[in-house]
């Protein structure tokens, strides 16, 4: 029996996670479960799942649940802030850790499940776009096993050989192939994209998920972000990793060897695939998902990706080969720019402009530890905010 922690328990990467969960109650046991500030959905799932400990990373929201638990007579011990999700991440008992916080408030907990050597789901990219080679150098050390769940990286994943663990150089490798979408508006008109609202941009044509993660992937950010997290669990220059646009979302990437071998790893478009892979890994267990009906399926295009349509997977090239603080300007800029544009105060192409801008804004001295990549974060945040308050990009009523 492993005990399991879900880090943003009520998302969709968590409540998928505990779908599969539940369908294998024999071999998985629920010790922990956290979220931001929806306290009524993680009252709902302690309720199924009654684990030991509920974390919510809001006071008020925490107060509001352990009332409600109380009330309801469970006993589970509630805990708030940053440091209850990291005490729950490396929690004694813990074994495995999904790592599901939208954000770079993923970065502590995660960093915490893997320096205690546990087994680490990780399913947002943000932890290794800001702080990759810290995470995986504290695997090393620890023998932590990182298992990723973007459905990109757990393809390529499952398609390297059998003992290969993250954080090595996969031996024969030519290249990683990371297929996309293309999201909503692969074929809009490049005049009408300052015109796209934030309904538009969420509305994904195949998978379902948080707006966030929506929008990253209506402007290709979300590949730009898996080209960065390629390069640090496979190590591999960006030379040697591409993009394809793949509309059907059937295979979910391709790794091609040096022997002129291609082997692509194909399924339904359902993230309860990729999780049900980690958690049972080296195993297989079922996850709820049928498999791809290849006849109904048809055929399956590929187109290169442009990047006059998306900027954003330009920039996280670009963000790639330059290296230092890069990656996590890159990164604190697009959550800035994101947030802003579902509330309506930037437009959707005004996104790549603001994070070019402070890319290029970018003079701090190289960060290599938690502290300073915790300060280029922060500095790339505040000033991002104070270009969106210079009144650039912003959308008047």
């Amino acid at each position: 029996m492993q005990n399991l922690v879900v880090l943003g328990a009520t998302g969709t990467i968590g409540r998928n996670t505990l779908d599969v969960a539940q369908r294998h109650s024999d071999k998985l046991r629920v010790l922990a479960l956290t979220a931001n500030t929806d306290d009524a959905a993680l009252f709902e799932l302690c309720q199924a799942f009654l684990p030991r400990i509920a974390v919510m990373a809001d006071a008020a929201a925490a107060q509001r649940l352990e009332a409600k638990i109380k009330s309801a007579g469970l006993k589970i011990e509630v805990g708030t802030g940053v440091d209850a999700l990291v005490a729950v991440a490396a929690h004694a008992e813990a074994d495995q850790i999904m790592s599901a916080i939208v954000g770079a408030a993923g970065l502590l907990p995660t960093l915490a499940a893997v320096q205690k050597g546990k087994r680490v789901l990780i399913a947002n990219k943000e932890p290794l776009v800001m702080a990759g080679r810290l995470l995986m150098d504290a695997a090393d050390q620890s023998g932590a096993t990182i298992i990723p769940i973007d459905s990109e990286h757990n393809a390529i994943f499952q398609c390297l050989p059998a003992a290969y663990r993250c954080g090595a150089v996969p031996k024969g490798v030519k290249r990683l192939v990371l297929t996309a979408s293309g999201g909503p508006f692969r074929e809009t008109p490049l005049a009408d994209l300052p015109k796209v609202t934030p309904q538009q941009a969420v509305r994904h044509p195949n998978w379902v998920m948080g707006q966030k993660i929506s929008v990253d992937s209506a402007t290709m950010m979300n590949k730009g972000l898996e080209l960065i997290e390629a390069a640090t669990l496979y190590r591999l220059p960006a030379a040697q990793l591409e993009v394809v646009i793949h509309p059907e979302s059937a295979i979910h990437s391709l790794v091609e060897y040096v022997d002129g071998s291609m082997l692509a790893q194909l399924g339904q478009p359902d993230m309860r695939v990729p999780i049900a892979h980690a958690l049972a890994w080296p195993e297989r267990w079922e996850s709820g998902v049928d498999g791809l009906d290849l006849a109904a399926l048809g055929r399956m295009r590929f187109e290169p990706a442009d990047t006059q349509r998306f900027p954003c997977l330009r920039l996280a090239r670009e963000a790639l080969i330059a290296g230092g603080n890069a990656a996590n300007v890159l990164n604190a800029a697009n959550e800035i720019a994101v947030e802003a544009f579902l509330k309506g105060k930037l437009t959707y192409t005004g996104i790549a402009e603001m994070i070019e801008s402070c890319l290029n804004a970018d003079h701090q001295a190289v960060a290599s530890d938690l502290a300073g990549i915790l300060a280029v974060d922060a500095w790339a945040r505040d000033w991002s905010m104070s270009w969106l308050n210079s009144g650039q990009k912003v959308i008047h009523a």
